[in-house]
């Protein structure tokens, strides 16, 4: 592996618990992720696999766009930032209540 584990353990930021991120592991086995603006689809992989002890059929990943906001006059913009649906081969499974 070119990247060391500390890097990999950097690569993901946070799981995505919402209404579809729930649909989308129940149906198709992927869950979702916030990750790093820099990081690819293999470096997510090797992170999952390293974290979880799961092994990865496939990753997508999209870039998602910061709103644009206004408190008074001032227009401000939330930061851009990077989520990954990560598929699981079957028989593989992520519990965030028990990681």
């Amino acid at each position: 592996m070119s990247i060391n584990k500390y890097q990999l353990a950097g690569v993901i930021e946070a799981p995505i618990i919402s209404e579809k991120s729930t649909f989308v592991a129940e149906d198709n086995n992927q869950f979702v992720f916030k990750v790093k603006k820099s990081a690819s689809k293999k470096q997510v992989k090797n992170a999952v696999e390293l974290m979880f002890s799961v092994e990865v059929d496939s990753v997508h990943v999209l870039n998602v766009k910061g709103k644009i906001k206004r408190a008074g006059k001032t227009l401000g913009k939330r930061s851009d930032w990077k989520k990954a649906y990560v598929k699981l081969k079957p028989g593989h499974d992520i519990e965030f209540s028990a990681a």
